[in-house]
């Protein structure tokens, strides 16, 4: 009980950072911009791992609730066993991935915002495979320097948007928009994009590779490996290679590493095609994708 109280009396103490967006009248969240949006998604967000949970997430429901009062003191702290039920409530709302927590696209349908630009990435565009994300990643590095630098970033935004739109969108909010996505996802702060960073702007559906069905197996099944090659042997001439090779070692370096630049998947590339390509072709065929597939497991 003493914990409880402490706890509610340093929320009392504590200002509560979403009451500035609330209309003073109605109490109702106003319209965000994309810079409003994102520095609401930076101040709960406080590990800059892009999900806000645990306490982040216990944090942003907590004012979220009471910043509809519009006093400090008039504050009042949730009961503990109401909270629970309310973050219950909450998650089977809105966490529509069901991973206890909240990600960018899953905050941009809480708050109300004067064009939910982050979901034109999730929902508009969805990538079904990193074979596709490959393939986008490929079409606006266009100096291919392994980064999607400031200009390119706006030009995959303003493509993404044309679609959608026509040719209504102004050049203030392509650099508001490019700014913004820069300010959440550019974690090293180099003003660009690096692949790991732009998966996590750009997911993709699923990484086939972290199914069950491979994790401690050590025997592949002729069904597994069946489905396996052809989620990523696009144009089904028995071969994984170019696009579909680089989207299946991007697979396989989520496995293994968080952060990662072109130069690092190309080092993962060359490993893995010294270690299984047989005949040296620059191709996975079936049985060498059995290889490298029973190799995850030893």
């Amino acid at each position: 009980m003493a914990t409880t109280v402490k706890k509610h009396e340093c929320h009392r103490k504590k200002e509560n950072f979403l009451r500035q967006y609330r209309d003073e009248q109605s109490k109702e969240l106003k319209q965000l911009t994309a810079a409003q949006f994102m520095e609401i998604w930076s101040h709960y967000d406080i590990d800059g791992n892009g999900y806000i949970e645990g306490h982040e997430l216990d944090n942003l429901l907590q004012e979220l609730t009471s910043s509809i009062s519009l006093s400090d003191t008039n504050y009042e702290s949730i009961p503990d066993n109401i909270f629970r039920e309310l973050k219950v409530c909450f998650l089977d709302a809105y966490d529509e991935n069901a991973d206890g927590r909240i990600e960018i696209g899953e905050l941009a349908e809480i708050l109300p915002m004067e064009e939910n630009f982050l979901l034109l990435f999730r929902k508009d565009n969805p990538l079904e495979s990193s074979v596709e994300f490959m393939r986008v990643w490929k079409q606006f590095d266009i100096d291919c320097s392994g980064y999607i630098e400031a200009d390119e970033l706006k030009q995959f935004i303003k493509t993404l948007l044309n679609k959608r739109q026509g040719n209504k969108v102004t050049e203030e909010k392509l650099i508001e928009y490019t700014d913004s996505i820069l300010h959440i996802f550019d974690t090293n702060g180099d003003g660009k994009l690096q692949f790991s960073e732009m998966t996590k702007l750009l997911p993709v559906k699923e990484n086939f590779l972290l199914r069950p069905i491979f994790k401690g197996c050590s025997s592949i099944t002729s069904q597994d490996l069946d489905r396996v090659f052809q989620l990523y042997d696009k144009d089904g001439n028995n071969f994984i290679e170019e696009d579909e090779l680089d989207g299946f070692v991007k697979d396989l370096m989520d496995l293994v590493k968080k952060d990662y630049d072109k130069d690092d998947l190309q080092q993962f590339k060359r490993s893995l095609l010294n270690g299984c390509d047989v005949n040296r072709d620059k191709k996975i065929s079936k049985p060498e994708l059995k290889m490298v597939l029973l190799s995850l497991n030893q």
